[in-house]
């Protein structure tokens, strides 16, 4: 049987060669991809989500389980396109008009791609209605918009905008470091998530 446990151990440890090779160990014994995506990958970044959370570890240990997850889904994510099985949402993410920062943002998908969704990354400086038409076109259940800067966080309030113009049904959620719950209400954003743990719940329970 499948060493799910092991699996979850490795990744929150960012051991990629253990992570796939018990995948690979996993796939070759006949069980179900699905499986060892919910039971040993995910699993494992949620511990990692948590402890994020709770500043027990901090971006560097993060990064280096999510690419242990990475690794993981490189043999996975084929067979589960093959067998048609469906990620449990879509997202859309980006940092905002005018603002280069990235770390936050790559963060979110990481660990969004961790939980099973399909993670479309629009990277830096995106135009407001690239965000739209991409949710529009992907037929996104979120749309994931993060700022570093105040100068650059206005920009959030015009996707909003261009969403509801557009009847774009996408859920908008918004982080980064100058923002506030009270600004979140303000724009008229679905919800505010101050860190990338955060993000993923928040996210989660929107769609569901």
């Amino acid at each position: 049987m499948a060493d799910f446990k092991g699996i979850a151990e490795a990744l929150i440890e960012g051991n990629a060669e253990k992570v796939k090779e018990l995948i690979q160990a996993g796939v070759d014994e006949g069980v179900e991809a699905e499986k060892l995506l919910d039971d040993g990958l995910i699993a494992g970044m949620e511990v990692v989500g948590v402890r994020f959370k709770n500043c027990e570890i901090y971006v560097p240990e993060v990064l280096v389980s999510a690419r242990a997850m990475h690794a993981g889904m490189d043999i996975l994510e084929p067979i589960l396109a093959a067998g048609g099985v469906k990620a449990r949402g879509i997202i859309v993410v980006g940092t905002v008009k005018g603002d280069l920062h990235d770390i936050g943002k790559n963060l979110v998908a990481m660990m969004m791609k961790g939980s099973g969704w399909k993670v479309v990354d629009l990277g830096v400086d995106v135009d407001p209605d690239k965000f739209v038409q991409a949710a529009i076109d992907e037929d996104a259940d979120v749309i994931g918009l993060s700022a570093l800067l105040t100068t650059t966080m206005v920009n959030m309030k015009e996707v909003v905008e261009v969403a509801r113009n557009k009847d774009c049904k996408a859920k908008i959620v918004v982080g980064g470091a100058p923002l506030t719950q009270s600004y979140a209400d303000e724009i008229g954003a679905d919800g505010y998530a101050p860190d990338a743990a955060t993000a993923t719940e928040m996210v989660s329970s929107l769609a569901s």
